[in-house]
């Protein structure tokens, strides 16, 4: 049984910080490491880890076929309605589908997808990286540079978040262009390029392949053509990128290299709106994922009560919700 929190309402909020950083306050970072049920850097052990490290196969399979499911189901709504509303409301979900997609496939990255390692390896990519335009093996090699030096050298996200906060005529820059479609236009056009690189042509055209498909398959399905570009292809390229980085900034946005990683990573306040649109399956209890890689998402909360409990998280260190984190981040002059 995890030991029992006592929460008091959340303090910390842009209107108490340095607008010139996002970093935690230095009261907040309690020396509370090693306890009894967690090591010196915040892992947990003996039975502790043990059951945290579980990985449930069966509900993951129930996740996967879930994606799916309302993916495709929704998009077969719209065709069979062919109504306006429809499309207006279909629009934003399926960059909501996108997000789903890429925890998953972020999950399987990590190869906590499914215990089996060839079906983690297999389900991941073809079921929720390519689909998402994934290419997991080097999603894979970037990603665990991410995690072994957040803010490193081999860093290959920081550009999402870096240089935090920024001054509100950038962020709305940035924004414009996510909405808009230019972000997704470039990642469109790597892929693009992919193909004419020797090396990087097989997993590209696996990518490309899988779309093709996709596009022939919802067009079977609906009978309309104009069902993939325009409700898959487009909301990945601007629905999806504005999630990817409100929820990138949101992860690490202003936080420093550090072997602290509260000190590299966020904690935000969950609720049920942020957890339907863009932190899906545990992915915003993200601070415990960064303390350790190890536990799978079905276990992330757990982990984090753990770490309040300990003392390690404290009501100061988190974000009361993801706005005013998203406030903070462009108050800079």
């Amino acid at each position: 049984m995890a030991p029992t929190v006592r929460r008091t309402p959340a303090t910390r909020g842009a209107a108490e910080l340095d607008p010139s950083t996002m970093a935690p306050p230095s009261r907040a970072l309690t020396d509370v490491l090693p306890t009894d049920r967690l090591g010196p850097n915040g892992r947990p052990t003996g039975d502790l880890r043990n059951r945290l490290y579980r990985i449930p196969d069966l509900a993951n399979v129930g996740h996967v076929a879930g994606v799916w499911i309302q993916s495709v189901g929704l998009l077969w709504l719209v065709a069979w309605w062919d109504h306006p509303i429809g499309w207006i409301v279909a629009f934003p979900l399926m960059g909501r589908a996108f997000a789903r997609f890429a925890i998953l496939a972020h999950e399987a990255a990590h190869r906590l997808l499914f215990s089996n390692r060839r079906a983690n390896d297999v389900v991941g990519a073809w079921l929720v990286a390519y689909p998402a335009f994934v290419p997991i093996d080097a999603y894979r090699r970037g990603h665990m540079a991410h995690h072994k030096r957040e803010f490193g050298p081999a860093e290959p996200d920081v550009a999402l978040y870096a240089g935090y906060p920024i001054g509100a005529d950038s962020w709305r820059r940035k924004l414009t262009r996510d909405t808009l479609g230019s972000s997704g236009w470039k990642n469109l056009m790597l892929l693009v390029r992919a193909l004419a690189s020797p090396t990087a042509r097989p997993v590209a055209l696996r990518i490309t392949l899988w779309q093709v498909a996709l596009w022939l398959g919802l067009w079977g399905l609906t009978g309309d053509w104009w069902v993939y570009p325009l409700f898959w292809l487009l909301p990945w390229m601007t629905v999806w990128r504005v999630l990817n980085r409100l929820r990138a900034v949101a992860e690490h946005g202003g936080m420093q290299e550090s072997d602290d990683r509260r000190r590299t990573t966020h904690h935000v306040r969950q609720s049920p709106t942020a957890r339907f649109w863009m932190v899906p399956f545990n992915t915003g209890w993200h601070l415990a994922h960064h303390v350790d890689i190890g536990v799978p998402f079905a276990r992330l909360p757990e982990f984090h009560r753990e770490l309040e409990a300990a003392g390690y998280v404290s009501d100061e260190l988190a974000w009361p919700t993801y706005r005013s984190l998203w406030r903070h981040a462009h108050r800079r002059p």
